[in-house]
């Protein structure tokens, strides 16, 4: 039996994001180079995607492309480059078909000229859609985002706009690239790596985190239900006792 028929539609995260780690681990068990992986972690993006939009998740942030991975090896980094905007290019009928928004989060200025377009020129196309919303997050870090957040507030509270008093948890969501959006609530990385790795740190505070030896490439629609299924099991308390929960 599937875990898409054990899953309960009314207790679904409403947000899940997704740290897609393994593409390279991926293709050198091929026997092949890094973008190769790459390649074939489109796959699991679209399945990933078709899968949360039928389960009626409104929400999922995929972590594409970090700041620190501007590091990495200037061919491998061109190919991703090229990747993204033939990816976006070639899914824009795809997100149409399954009613899907595409968003974005993170410093698009440092992208290609060519990925900044195609990028816009989809989110543009899909920006009626009212299903699901597939946020990428690209040349994106969490440091990144908490630092223009802090420096956008301090300039109002110099500016008289403000008063320190003022400063709490909800202005600071307002701040951040993700204000248009609801906090996750599972958070998912594959690979077997168990770490967050500047992904959305003040908003995955009381995510619930769910780690899968999977490749990104191998990641499956029943992947996904097997992960919102294990977020159900869970008891998400928030700070308070069992008893206080029970009692409600």
């Amino acid at each position: 039996m599937s875990k898409k028929d054990q899953i309960d539609k009314n207790k679904l995260p409403k947000h899940i994001a997704i740290i897609m780690d393994g593409n390279g681990r991926w293709a050198k068990g091929f026997g092949k180079f890094r973008i190769f992986g790459h390649h074939n972690g489109v796959t699991a993006v679209r399945d990933t995607a078709e899968a949360a939009a039928e389960i009626g998740i409104k929400f999922i942030t995929l972590y594409a492309f970090s700041t620190e991975n501007w590091s990495r090896p200037k061919k491998e980094v061109d190919a991703l480059m090229e990747l993204l905007v033939d990816t976006i290019r070639k899914e824009t009928p795809t997100l149409q078909k399954n009613n899907i928004k595409l968003a974005s989060i993170g410093n698009m200025n440092d992208l290609p000229a060519k990925c900044q377009i195609q990028l816009q020129e989809t989110i543009n196309a899909t920006k009626n859609n009212n299903g699901l919303t597939m946020v990428l997050a690209l040349s994106y870090s969490a440091k990144w985002d908490m630092v223009n957040a802090i420096k956008s507030i301090a300039t109002q509270v110099k500016n008289n706009e403000i008063t320190i008093d003022d400063v709490n948890d909800q202005l600071i969501d307002k701040h951040l690239s993700t204000s248009e959006m609801p906090h996750p609530e599972l958070m998912i990385r594959t690979s077997g790596e168990q770490r967050i790795s500047n992904f959305l740190l003040w908003e995955l505070a009381y995510a619930e985190l769910y780690f899968t030896s999977k490749l990104w490439p191998d990641f499956s629609k029943e992947d996904l239900y097997d992960a919102i299924y294990d977020y159900q099991q869970r008891e998400r308390r928030f700070g308070k006792t069992s008893e206080q929960l029970n009692s409600n």
